[in-house]
């Protein structure tokens, strides 16, 4: 069978096999992709579109908003991990949102390909999340900190980077530093 041989109902068959699977649920989209959303650790949800084409099935994993500050640091540090992701690689969009790409011929989809490359990509979104939020938003997290400590609000959606966000002058002049 060629590539283009490949019925589109027999790689959307494999994609919702693999979402049965692995107990995760697809809403499929006006355009005719299929969406999931795959439950992370640092990052609540990455969000994963796939969409089938004539010869190839591409898979769309949203990462982060642009940034708001140091750019060329981030943009770096996204062309240097691509060096260690394998079977994707970081990219940005027109607006300059970061994503997930992944692409590979329909003939090459199988049940066991879908689930590591969703595996991949959930590991790369989720494991990255945190650093590119330290380099791309440090300044807007620190204001959200400091206005929720200003208030009394808690603060515990931030606490992975209380150690960068605390002010000496908090909780007894530097815990947590």
């Amino acid at each position: 069978m060629t590539e283009a041989s490949v019925d589109p109902a027999e790689a959307d068959g494999v994609v919702r096999a693999w979402a049965q699977d692995a107990g995760i649920d697809i809403e499929c989209t006006a355009d005719g992709s299929m969406v999931v959303q795959l439950p992370g650790e640092r990052k609540l949800k990455t969000t994963v579109a796939v969409k089938i084409g004539d010869y190839s099935v591409r898979f769309m994993a949203f990462v982060i908003r642009k940034p708001d500050e140091r750019h060329q640091e981030f943009y770096r540090w996204l062309l240097e991990r691509n060096g260690r992701v394998h079977g994707a690689a970081f990219m940005i969009d027109s607006l300059g949102d970061v994503f997930l790409m992944a692409e590979l011929p329909k003939a090459a989809l199988t049940v066991d390909v879908c689930d590591q490359l969703m595996g991949e990509l959930l590991s790369q979104a989720d494991g990255s999340f945190n650093e590119l939020l330290t380099i791309g938003f440090l300044s807007s997290m620190q204001r959200e900190w400091d206005w929720r400590i200003s208030r009394g609000e808690s603060t515990r959606n931030l606490s992975a980077f209380e150690h960068l966000l605390r002010r000496p002058s908090e909780n007894g002049g530097g815990e947590g530093e």
